[in-house]
């Protein structure tokens, strides 16, 4: 239980800071008493917490920086954001963003106060208007700095990782059911977004992938799921093997 001594807070705390800065991995100490009712509802609510949105796998508190495979699934997911494929993120692009991740759109005024929170600590994250990748990058550092890691965690998770950072089984591989008696195709909408992609990531115009465009286009993806089958030199190609 804890000592009503005025002095037990200043003892405490000269205790534990000295253990919390030696194992930068403790994210919170929380003092509780249950005779007491001291703090019982925030023991329960920080130990949800590091269940559900841990920061270790994230953030490295010893560096003060993200660590390698959370970086890696921010930078994916800012490319897949990114539909012009300009390298920014724009108004609208952020907007879809926030409507994908958090369900609800973003005012004009709320966009400009998220631009100006990342051009005053990095002026090169706002580039033309927008957020380049570092600046994407660090607003999220900055989310999971402030305590606000359920942020990032919300939008890795919309985007299909798990919590060791990799693709979950169930996104790659959703269930779909056909009949024994049934074919699949693509719809003319299925046909319509593959064009897209195929024009977006055709970078020199030529109608065909040269081997930078296509590692380009799978790099959002695990790798090339045809490559045990010596893709692309088992389908149709071009004079120049394209």
């Amino acid at each position: 239980m804890r000592d009503e001594d005025i002095s037990h807070a200043t003892v405490l705390e000269e205790e534990v800071v000295p253990i919390m800065n030696e194992y930068r991995e403790i994210e919170i100490c929380v003092e509780c008493s249950a005779k007491a009712l001291l703090n019982v509802s925030e023991l329960f609510y920080f130990a949800q917490k590091a269940v559900l949105h841990p920061t270790r796998p994230l953030y490295d508190a010893r560096d003060h920086a993200m660590k390698p495979k959370c970086t890696e699934a921010l930078v994916r997911i800012f490319k897949l954001c990114d539909m012009d494929g300009d390298g920014i993120l724009s108004d609208a692009e952020l907007n879809e963003f926030q409507r994908k991740c958090f369900n609800t759109p973003l005012q004009q005024r709320e966009l400009e106060g998220v631009k100006e929170i990342v051009k005053a600590s990095r002026p090169d994250g706002v580039v033309d208007g927008g957020l380049n990748v570092e600046g994407f990058l660090y607003l999220h550092l900055l989310f999971i700095q402030r305590g606000r890691v359920e942020t990032t965690w919300m939008v890795l998770r919309r985007f299909g990782y798990g919590d060791d950072l990799s693709l979950r089984e169930d996104f790659l591989n959703p269930d779909f059911d056909v009949p024994f008696d049934c074919c699949v195709e693509l719809s003319p909408g299925g046909y319509a977004f593959f064009t897209e992609i195929f024009k977006r990531y055709d970078a020199d115009g030529d109608s065909a992938f040269c081997p930078d465009e296509l590692d380009n286009i799978f790099g959002l993806s695990p790798g090339i799921p045809w490559k045990r089958g010596k893709f692309p030199e088992s389908t149709v190609t071009n004079a120049a093997g394209y």
